[in-house]
């Protein structure tokens, strides 16, 4: 006797994943993410019109923006194992209102003490370097797996969004109000980093009811790189970026301004390549958003090597024109690094470890950078600026794609990552 099949049941897969720009948590962060690059790229702009003003000297402001790196630089570390042991929530208020509190300092020493103003920078300075890893290791308590990609290239429109918007629109208020005036909304947008971010997932309970002894800080800093130094593929990219940070990057903020001036006789080169530079940086954001390559570690290493093109172009000579393009590439191609580098470390690190590991990064992109810039410029005086282009070129090409060689590089990981697409 036949029968009739019963109808076939139509195929159902997962859900797809909410958009990370729905949810309520991560748009909050995300916020407080913004406002502390509003913070951090209107500061320099705004003392350099303290200088035009006359209520600051140029050396007073090398002296204050030195204070406000060397706090950075000591509180980052700080920051890191802070974040691990206690809420990053916590951290990233008590941080944030530390930079809060040095925008006033900053107004009352505004032309009456340069000590003073000093002293502010250093604790703003410090505010900035103790929140980068908690802000870090936050998204990852905010965001699951699935959508950490997409988070850190929001993350990072929001900081080169930042770049171009932080002195822009300080420029613009400045038409209207004082210096003092500006470093109050800085202190404003300080606080809007301190209490607009919400609490992070709760860590899950430990197995043992027995009290753990608390290690030293110092040994507590060490476990985090020997956390590091478990993961090849990001010692390799450690290396990769230092190199790329301090040859390429720091050599083409010296030779730009140069080349400009005397290859081309006009300043809008160098403000266009620098425009470009964050147009392109912008694009690469919203290209890994959803992008996902079969071999990640690989592609973000090549997207690294291409900054090798902004000296190159400034070797040669070349139309202006090429100089932009070249500066709109290396910017694609450092997003295209970051945000998978970014990704892979919230994803790889233990999570009790993911702040004191992401404190090495800042420390390498943001301790390095003047290091280069002081002897870049030495370099070029003896040398010329075409060697020292060359050599800083071939270091961007060659330590990224050995860099991609060393096991585990690949894929970011000792697995590949699950594709979503």
């Amino acid at each position: 006797m036949a029968t009739t099949p019963a109808p076939a049941s139509p195929k159902t897969g997962p859900p797809p994943a909410r958009s990370v720009l729905r949810d309520i948590a991560f748009l909050r962060l995300w916020a407080g993410t913004t406002a502390s690059g509003l913070a951090t790229w209107a500061l320099p702009f705004v003392l350099g019109l303290a200088v035009l003003h006359r209520e600051l000297g140029a050396a007073g402001l090398g002296l204050v923006l030195a204070a406000r790196t060397a706090g950075f630089l000591a509180a980052v570390a700080v920051g890191g194992v802070l974040a691990d042991r206690h809420s990053r929530r916590a951290v990233v208020l008590w941080s944030a209102l530390a930079a809060a509190v040095a925008a006033p300092l900053l107004t009352i020493g505004l032309g009456r003490s340069l000590v003073l103003m000093t002293l502010a920078a250093a604790l703003a300075g410090a505010g900035q370097g103790a929140c980068r890893p908690a802000f870090q290791a936050l998204t990852a308590e905010v965001v699951d797996a699935g959508r950490r990609q997409q988070a850190n290239a929001a993350m990072t429109l929001a900081v080169r969004t930042s770049t171009l918007a932080g002195p822009a629109l300080t420029a613009l208020l400045a038409a209207f109000v004082d210096v003092g005036t500006l470093l109050l909304g800085i202190g404003l947008l300080w606080l809007v980093a301190a209490l607009l971010p919400g609490r992070g997932a709760a860590p899950a309970p430990s197995a043992s009811t027995e009290p753990v002894p608390r290690a030293s800080f110092r040994a507590d800093f060490i476990d985090g790189i020997r956390e590091a130094r478990r993961h090849p593929w990001f010692v390799a990219g450690l290396g990769a970026l230092a190199a790329v940070i301090a040859l390429g990057y720091s050599a083409t903020s010296v030779a730009l301004p140069l080349i400009s001036r005397d290859r081309y006789g006009t300043e809008w080169v160098l403000a266009a390549a620098v425009t470009a530079y964050t147009v392109g940086a912008l694009g690469g954001a919203l290209v890994t958003a959803r992008w996902r390559p079969r071999s990640q570690g690989w592609t973000a290493f090549a997207g690294l090597a291409v900054y090798g093109v902004a000296p190159l172009s400034l070797m040669l000579p070349v139309h202006p024109a090429a100089v932009i393009a070249a500066y709109v590439v290396a910017g694609i191609g450092i997003e295209l690094f970051n945000v998978p580098w970014f990704t892979a470390t919230q994803r790889e690190v233990a999570p009790d470890k993911l702040a004191r590991v992401s404190s090495l990064d800042f420390l390498v992109s943001y301790g390095l950078a003047p290091v280069g810039l002081a002897l870049i410029a030495p370099a070029i005086g003896t040398f010329g600026v075409t060697p020292v282009l060359a050599v800083c070129a071939a270091a961007c090409f060659l330590v990224p794609a050995a860099a991609a060689l060393v096991p585990t590089a690949r894929h970011f990981g000792r697995t590949p990552e699950p594709r979503t697409d």
